[in-house]
């Protein structure tokens, strides 16, 4: 008799892989068993420290939002337009720095026809919340909660093309090798605080293979159960191949799996020192779980309906991402650490205004502004904004000069983020670029300060973070932006 391939369902399910695996691995960590092959977690699951926050927010604008359109508006541009950058005030201390010259397609030297012109602003922009914060005009929602977040405007990194989607979630260049983003860290560090969902969710599509990939939301050397786990919001299907299938009843299966509990305890007694054992019955189990859990926490419909607005559900410009926003609410407030919301795929990612920057910006914006201030509101009015962390970011800037075009190129050199609640200051300004918005001038920041104040926050420290044998640089493990911190 030809032997019959398992189906994936069943092969996912009996492996203990995907879904219920890597869940599963935080759940074991925490009763200390390990799988073996992989580093274990800190000591305890627990904070080193007292936390101010308990949950992360990650919102990741791929492409790379125009730092000069958004948090950190500079009025020289429009005043300077059409002149080059060597012929603004600036023009020296920019054209003579080796950045200059390292810029996509911005080289001194050349003809003044072919160099970079000085591209005005293409919004407006006016001040918010009583510190009189910059804010351009495509951001009235964000711009409303301006009390609460601190405005990180002297970011730089390294990486001048897309692949810096990888190293702002990961503090390394691509061609560093793999290494573990943000949320692994977390998730590798903490304990889960939900034995029904696992601690890092990626929500949205995540970088293109050639700007990192899945690096962007990967464990690396930590073990691929550190990872995080894509779910799609959608109630009916949100995790593929974790569910019975369409041709099993819940009823049949509840019922199998009543007999599988039964042999699971008397296998149990008979084996009581067994991790492997313990291992593969309680990943049969948390899948079974799982299957009413995922859903019930991506299940919007269970808001009222002045919830959904405050999230843009009524809206078909804001809908898809207010879904995400107001998903990852849910996921926080049932424990989930670390919710990374990506925005704006494919190709580089949808916000890289090589051209129409007005068209480009004034067309995405508009999809996330609503809903990332209603999340702001939301977790406020619930008493949630106080331990979670939201993170508003992008892989770089764009340059003050326009790219021969009506766009801005690439810019790592200064640009911004913004950071929101779970023990944030808000209402400030921290660091500053120079009057183009060229470099980050004052309290430079490299990314990885972002991922250490985040961790600072959660109580872990992040230097008492390294695996043996995986040495970190200073700068890759980044010091905390203690200006930020109440």
């Amino acid at each position: 008799m030809p032997i019959r391939p398992a189906p994936r369902r069943g092969f996912l399910a009996d492996a203990g892989l995907g879904f219920a695996g890597l869940a599963l691995g935080a759940m074991l960590e925490r009763d200390g068993v390990s799988l073996g092959g992989e580093p274990t977690a800190a000591p305890d699951g627990r904070p080193h420290f007292p936390p101010r926050a308990r949950n992360v927010i990650w919102l990741f604008m791929l492409g790379g939002v125009s730092h000069l359109e958004s948090w950190d508006p500079k009025p020289a541009l429009t005043r300077y337009a059409g002149k080059t950058i060597a012929e603004t005030p600036w023009g020296p201390g920019v054209t003579e720095s080796p950045y200059f010259r390292r810029n996509v397609r911005d080289f001194a030297g050349l003809p003044r026809e072919q160099m970079q012109s000085v591209f005005p602003l293409q919004v407006g922009f006016s001040r918010h919340g009583e510190a009189g914060v910059e804010i351009a005009d495509w951001w009235p929602g964000i711009a409303s909660r301006a009390d609460d977040i601190a405005f990180v405007r002297s970011l730089w990194c390294t990486d001048n093309d897309h692949a810096a989607q990888y190293e702002f979630n990961t503090g390394h260049h691509v061609f560093d090798g793999w290494h573990p983003s943000i949320g692994s860290w977390i998730h590798w560090g903490l304990a889960s605080e939900n034995d029904d969902l696992p601690s890092f969710v990626v929500l949205g599509d995540g970088p293109d293979v050639c700007c990192g990939g899945r690096g962007a939301h990967s464990a690396a050397y930590l073990g691929p159960r550190h990872d995080g786990v894509q779910l799609r919001v959608d109630p009916a299907d949100p995790l593929p191949w974790a569910g019975p299938g369409p041709d099993v009843a819940r009823e049949e299966q509840a019922a199998e799996f009543a007999l599988l509990r039964e042999l699971n305890d008397a296998a149990r007694r008979g084996h009581p020192d067994d991790d492997v054992l313990a291992a593969r019955i309680q990943a049969y189990e948390l899948a079974f779980r799982m299957q009413d859990s995922v859903p019930e926490a991506m299940r919007s419909g269970d808001e009222t309906a002045a919830t959904r607005a405050l999230y843009g559900l009524d809206d078909a410009v804001t809908r898809p991402f207010g879904e995400r926003c107001l998903a990852a609410r849910r996921l926080v407030e049932r424990g989930v650490r670390f919710v990374q919301i990506y925005h704006g795929n494919g190709g580089g990612g949808g916000w890289d205004a090589h051209a129409d920057l007005k068209a480009n910006h004034g067309t995405l914006a508009p999809q996330v502004d609503r809903p990332v201030a209603g999340l702001l509101a939301d977790l406020s009015a619930r008493g949630l904004l106080d331990e979670t962390i939201v993170v508003f970011a992008s892989e770089f800037g764009r340059t003050p000069g326009s790219e021969r075009s009506t766009g801005r190129d690439h810019h790592p050199y200064g640009f911004s983020c913004w950071l929101a609640g779970g023990g944030v200051r808000g209402g400030m300004v921290h660091g500053a670029t120079d009057e183009l918005g060229f470099h980050a001038v004052e309290d430079r920041h490299y990314v990885t300060d972002v991922h250490a104040t985040v961790l600072r926050l959660l109580g872990l420290d992040h230097r008492r973070l390294e695996v043996p044998g995986r040495k970190r640089l200073e700068i890759k493990m980044g010091r905390p932006i203690e200006a930020i911190i109440a």
